[in-house]
């Protein structure tokens, strides 16, 4: 299975590092952030991985592109015509597709531009700016089990996102924005999604968490996998300091990886 990551949006909220690269380049602990959320779904088995860029997208394909030579031992042959050997190879066994989905593409419409590189099959997808230790395995198995268009990982956390309502068969029944009462379930991404998704989206002013998940849910085709684990945003230079410090302290709780 593929894994999707949206990492094209501006970050305005994080602008003091955003006005330089795209957020999910930001980095923890000298990494990107996208780093952290591929290592995550690496370590349940998912090796291809779908990146939709947009601003500042040179700057992700040229980290990819050094990616390799920035973690092997290398000699560079000076002598032997300019040979290059590579001595220890330490990059993990990704395949990874950049597409420019545009610059002012909403995240709806970067979805569905990259419906190609998909196929038909089901497929993972998660926002550029989030970590968690949600087990991903159990979340695809869960979304199998049901049939239903999309599962969503639900968070309970009192932050400004879309708010679930959630019945008893855990399928979703409104997906809307937070209110001043509301403190539970949110929209914390590392959703599965049918193919069937791409017919929800009309193009690329189509915002994902919009008109797409309010019709799903209207349909009874949006399913939550309720997460009571380690779920953080990096929407603010705060939440960024709070993830450093995390990895900083030996205890990151995402890191479910060994290295």
């Amino acid at each position: 299975m593929k894994s999707v990551i949206l990492a094209g949006g501006f970050g305005t909220r994080i602008s003091e590092e955003s006005a330089f690269k795209p957020k999910p380049m930001i980095e923890i602990g000298e990494m990107p952030i996208l780093w952290h959320i591929m290592k995550g779904y690496y370590a349940y088995g998912i090796n291809e991985f779908i990146i939709c860029a947009g601003y500042k997208q040179h700057v992700i394909k040229e980290w990819f592109s050094d990616y390799f030579l920035h973690t092997s031992d290398i000699t560079f042959d000076f002598t032997n015509g300019n040979e290059i050997i590579v001595h220890d190879k330490r990059a993990e066994r990704w395949k990874v597709t950049v597409v420019d989905t545009g610059l002012n593409t909403m995240t709806g419409g970067r979805i569905k531009r990259i419906q190609k590189y998909v196929g038909d099959e089901p497929f993972c997808l998660t926002y550029g700016d989030a970590v968690s230790d949600v087990n991903i395995t159990k979340l695809i198995e869960y979304h199998k089990s049901h049939g239903k268009t999309v599962t969503l990982t639900a968070v309970s956390l009192a932050q400004q996102k879309g708010i679930l309502d959630v019945d008893d068969n855990n399928t979703i029944t409104a997906f809307r924005e937070k209110d001043d009462e509301d403190v539970s379930l949110i929209n914390g991404g590392f959703m599965v999604c049918n193919p069937k998704i791409f017919d929800y989206i009309e193009g690329n002013k189509t915002v994902f968490e919009q008109e797409p998940m309010k019709r799903l849910a209207a349909e009874g085709q949006l399913k939550s996998y309720y997460h009571n684990g380690f779920w953080q945003c990096m929407d603010t230079k705060r939440e960024k300091d709070k993830l450093e410090e995390l990895w900083a302290s030996g205890k990151a709780p995402w890191k479910i990886w060994e290295d």
